[in-house]
């Protein structure tokens, strides 16, 4: 039978497992925006009734140590917030499997040491 923090790793790396069959991921979050282009005449600069453009969604996000950002279309708007909420469970997920087995390497090394004595 395995021992319950061997249990809990295992829970987790199955819950990955399933997570990545999903669908992807993209990190980030995505924000509705509105623009003023600034053209004379538009609507956007209208002096007693200015109406923004928009909206418009953009997913930003920080990869590989650089921002960046890219527009989302309105009919791509619900599968890419879908696909960042995936991203962000992901990184819970990673983050308890990884805490569970450095715990487990300090287990070991601490029973290692016992013996030793």
């Amino acid at each position: 039978m395995k021992k319950p923090k061997e249990k809990k790793t295992e829970e987790v790396r199955q819950a990955l497992i399933e997570l990545l069959n999903e669908g992807p991921l993209l990190p980030g979050s995505i924000k509705k925006q509105w623009n003023v282009c600034g053209m004379p005449g538009c609507r956007c600069k209208d002096s007693d009734d200015p109406r923004k453009h928009g909206p418009y969604f953009q997913l930003s996000f920080t990869l590989a140590g650089k921002s960046t950002s890219m527009f989302v279309k309105k009919e791509e708007f619900e599968p890419m917030m879908v696909a960042t909420q995936r991203y962000r469970r992901f990184k819970t997920l990673s983050l308890l499997l990884v805490q569970s087995y450095v715990t487990a390497e300090r287990s070991k090394r601490k029973q290692r040491s016992r013996s030793r004595k």
